[in-house]
């Protein structure tokens, strides 16, 4: 430890040093703060036959075991010793002799030595090991990067209806800027969407769900978001083979068209039920695009498989709502996501944004409330998701959403400079329109999120933010 800097970290109940380079990134105490939130409503469902009433910092031989398989600092571990109800142990692992080194410190200087133990192994390794005789109620996955060389050995390792937390901070690449790296780490093509954030998380469930299913298990998923530089998804991990068979509907091939950005969810399976017998056959969908964008002629990019399944549990969600502590770091952010999270249309996959429907058109942008209101007025439903500000979530057909852009476009006309020809703004402008629009204002068109002042969508958490420098202690 001679000539290392010390530094000394304080968050949440916990207090920290760390010597030398190993990793530590102040940003996402949202994503800790979360997790402390989420571990605690996953321990009182996942263990309701307890009738000890759970205090936190207390260890309980009816409580959860946790892995935190990439550990650091071994500050994540020791907040939840310290502020997770219902716990039982706590494995806090590292590869770095020197992370390990802290982590035991750390666990000493904040007298929870009877909650974590320290391992020092290959978090993989570790997994495989204990898949059979000492398997693990909730295992977080918190990588630098990628965490796909780590999902086949948790999906075995975690116990009957446990839980995964699992970080992605590999954005680049699930958003898009790589789809050959995207398909050889998670086994699906990204696309650059405008609703990229959301179809990373879907590449991500897709690719825990594909593991699960080898050995005969599933994912339900209870809270899935995008935050600052990373996503982070909780899954609970169950086994059915009856019900891996129904995987192939709950993933799809997304068609995005290159002009006007519109896009079409095509499952890879479909389920159909036989009413006379009661019984429930699978087969493959027969639906055919064609090879070019219905609404402006360019043709598609082909993405996928995505998630197409609810990426929350909405139930969990108001779990999580009623019990967010006031005092976290986090508080207000917290609150503020988890409603617009909660708001969330949960059976329309992805989304458009304002500035992408009138960019594509080159037309003045209308007010969210004013196209929120045509959506509402035209019998369908809307919602913004937490993932951004000028995000339009809709169940409406694509041929509506530019139905309303071309009454609005009627309504405020573009300049004779600005209409090209074979672009797709002037082949959206002149199509017919087939649906009526109303711009009337629609009370429902103002969330209840935005009406209660609620900080919904955050902005940068602090200057040069990011996912930090890789940890170079070893």
């Amino acid at each position: 430890m001679e000539g290392s800097e010390v530094k000394e970290i304080s968050e949440g109940m916990a207090r920290i040093k760390t010597y030398g380079n190993v990793f530590y990134n102040p940003v996402q105490q949202f994503n800790r703060d979360l997790s402390v939130i989420v571990l605690n409503a996953f321990a009182k469902e996942y263990k309701p036959e307890s009738q000890t009433p759970w205090e936190a910092g207390t260890k309980y031989d009816d409580g959860i075991i946790i892995l935190e398989a990439l550990s650091a600092t071994g500050l994540r571990s020791i907040r939840y010793a310290k502020e997770v109800k219902g716990v039982k142990e706590i494995v806090a692992n590292d590869i770095s002799v020197k992370a390990v080194d802290d982590i035991k410190r750390n666990i000493s200087a904040n007298a929870v030595e009877d909650l974590v133990t320290a391992s020092h192994d290959d978090a993989t390794m570790l997994m495989y090991m204990c898949r059979k005789e000492r398997r693990f109620d909730a295992i977080d996955l918190d990588p630098y990067g990628s965490p796909s060389i780590f999902l086949d050995s948790a999906v075995q390792t975690v116990k009957e209806g446990g839980l995964l937390l699992v970080t992605s901070t590999d954005m680049a690449v699930l958003a898009g800027n790589s789809p050959e790296t995207c398909h050889s780490k998670y086994g699906a093509i990204s696309l650059r969407t405008k609703a990229c954030h959301e179809m990373a998380l879907r590449i991500l469930l897709q690719c825990i769900e594909s593991h699960a299913n080898r050995y005969g298990r599933y994912i339900v998923p209870l809270l899935s978001l995008s935050a600052d530089f990373y996503i982070r998804v909780f899954v609970r991990v169950f086994t059915s083979a009856k019900i891996c068979k129904q995987t192939l509907s709950k993933l799809s091939t997304v068609y995005h068209c290159t002009g006007c950005g519109s896009f079409v969810l095509e499952p890879l399976g479909v389920i159909k039920f036989n009413e006379k017998n009661q019984q429930i056959k699978y087969g493959l969908p027969t639906r055919s695009l064609g090879g070019s964008c219905q609404h402006c002629d360019h043709p598609h990019h082909v993405g996928g498989p995505i998630w197409n399944a609810p990426l929350h549990s909405p139930q969990f969600v108001e779990k999580l709502l009623a019990e967010v502590p006031q005092h976290l770091g986090t508080f207000k952010r917290i609150e503020g996501v988890l409603n617009v999270i909660k708001e969330e249309l949960p059976d329309s996959p992805l989304y458009y944004t304002l500035e992408q429907l009138s960019g594509t058109l080159h037309v003045e942008t209308p007010s969210m409330i004013m196209i929120r209101s045509a959506i509402l007025n035209g019998g369908y439903k809307v919602s913004y998701t937490h993932m951004n500000k000028t995000s339009i979530k809709t169940n409406a057909p694509a041929k509506f959403i530019w139905d309303v852009m071309r009454i609005w476009q009627s309504k405020h006309p573009i300049s004779k400079k600005r209409s090209v020809k074979s672009t797709p703004a002037t082949t959206i402008l002149g199509k017919s329109t087939d649906f009526e629009v109303s711009f009337e204002y629609n009370a429902e068109a103002n969330p209840e999120s935005k009406k209660l002042g609620l900080l919904r969508f955050p902005q940068n958490p602090l200057p040069n933010w990011g996912p930090g420098t890789r940890a170079t202690a070893m």
